[in-house]
């Protein structure tokens, strides 16, 4: 596990947009996992201006998303389809049909989950994972005591993932889902070739300790990310202040 300790968040987004935009331009039909959530959007803003500068292009790319709530239609203000759409698909040339996003209102959600899986495989894997974190640890929707071996499958948000995304529901916990499509753990691990995690804010501190330095256990999802082959920490200060090691970049 690589970590890069960031001055401030801006840093951060032009250090993880440089690791995706590098990686396109030498495999322009790249499979990208994305991730939602208020800390990539500013990676996402340092995409589009790449791409408007012309340094990246996503008309070959393909993109699978980790989650989406569960009820929620692709046009909900609050949906991850909404969201992808409105802070990167809508500036940058990606085809419509190769970007992918679980459909959380499809009535058969099992089935979503199992043709989401096997689309991933079809595809070949995902060559660059990006990853948020949740203060509890979670990676996706994979809740603290997750099993490893879980695939793309629905999943229950816990009390403290509820309350953190009420900020996007208009401060109401009510209104968030309590349900999800996400990638599972073992989805993550297994069709990852490189993992990117991004972290900011003091209140992530506590988890990106554990997730680096303490054992891998399904307390802490993310800790997991300890035994994949290739991942890329990218924290900001606040963030990283609890990291014990001093041998960080």
């Amino acid at each position: 596990m690589k970590i890069l300790i960031a001055n401030h968040y801006e840093e951060l987004c032009k250090l993880s947009a440089n690791i995706i935009k590098e990686h396109v331009q030498a495999k322009k039909d790249a499979v990208l996992g994305l991730a939602t959530g208020s800390t990539p959007v500013g990676l996402y803003k340092q995409l589009i201006s790449d791409y408007q500068a012309g340094e990246i292009d996503f008309s070959k790319v393909t993109t699978f998303n980790l989650d989406e709530y569960a009820g929620l239609s692709p046009s909900h203000p609050q949906s991850y389809n909404h969201f992808m759409h409105e802070h990167l698909f809508q500036h940058i040339n990606m085809q419509p049909d190769h970007i992918h996003i679980p459909q959380g209102d499809n009535p058969q959600l099992e089935a979503e989950c199992m043709v989401y899986e096997d689309l991933i495989r079809q595809a070949g894997g995902i060559d660059v994972q990006i990853l948020g974190i949740g203060a509890n640890g979670h990676i996706g929707f994979n809740e603290p005591r997750s099993d490893f071996e879980d695939r793309t499958r629905i999943v229950k948000l816990s009390e403290s993932t509820i309350q953190a995304n009420a900020r996007f529901f208009g401060g109401d916990p009510v209104l968030v889902p309590r349900l999800a499509i996400s990638m599972g753990i073992k989805t993550i691990m297994e069709f990852s070739k490189q993992i990117v995690l991004l972290a900011s804010g003091e209140e992530k501190a506590d988890a990106i300790q554990k997730m680096a330095e303490g054992p891998v256990t399904t307390d802490v999802p993310a800790s997991i990310l300890q035994k994949h082959n290739h991942v890329t920490v990218i924290a900001d200060q606040k963030a990283a202040q609890k990291l014990k090691k001093a041998s960080y970049l």
